[in-house]
């Protein structure tokens, strides 16, 4: 089992930023990927971005240029500055981890409980 936490949370203006942080731990070898994804209510829930174990990053289209991922291998943790947060960036923000342990093929995918973001204009 991996464990995430989630923290940062919160609300702020349009305009303004947050950090959101992940910190994973339990079987937390072999762990190919961690990042983020967002649901709004009525939506399905949606890459924001994610970094890979060789530092490869994705983000979404409408992130791009205000988000940024990171990530400490380390610690076992990621984040995601956000700035210049509009309030269509309104929504729960879920921590995601992707695990390989048996090699390609067989994917081991957790979620953290979800931190909401909110922004109001």
């Amino acid at each position: 089992q991996v464990q995430l936490v989630e923290s940062g949370g919160g609300l702020v203006q349009a305009g303004g930023s947050l950090r959101l942080s992940c910190a994973a731990s339990g079987s937390i070898l072999n762990i190919n990927s961690m990042g983020w994804h967002r649901r709004t209510p009525g939506k399905e829930r949606e890459l924001v971005a994610a970094i890979t174990n060789d530092g490869s990053t994705k983000y979404a289209d409408s992130v791009k240029g205000r988000f940024t991922i990171s990530r400490d291998n380390a610690k076992n943790t990621v984040s995601l500055q956000m700035n210049t947060l509009t309030p269509e960036d309104t929504a729960v923000y879920y921590c995601n981890v992707k695990r390989f342990p048996h090699g390609p093929g067989i994917l081991y995918d957790y979620w953290g409980q979800g931190t909401q973001v909110t922004v109001s204009s």
